[in-house]
């Protein structure tokens, strides 16, 4: 089943987008400035709103420059 993304997962596939950058591109950054474990499991769960930990979330927001 698939789920809709939160309001903050709109606003982090729409940064991507703008970007013109992958979602790969986006996990490898976080992971290399959290220095945590980081995958697209992970990056969907936090864009459905289900996860969220808030180092990598807070990563996400100043990699995109999105709140």
């Amino acid at each position: 089943m698939k789920h809709p993304f939160s309001d903050f997962g709109k606003r982090i596939k729409v940064a991507v987008l703008e970007r013109g950058v992958t979602q790969e591109w986006l996990i490898a950054q976080v992971r290399e400035k959290t220095g945590l474990y980081f995958d697209s499991s992970y990056l969907n769960k936090i864009m459905i709103g289900t996860n969220g930990n808030e180092k990598i979330v807070s990563a996400i927001k100043e990699i995109l420059s999105i709140e």
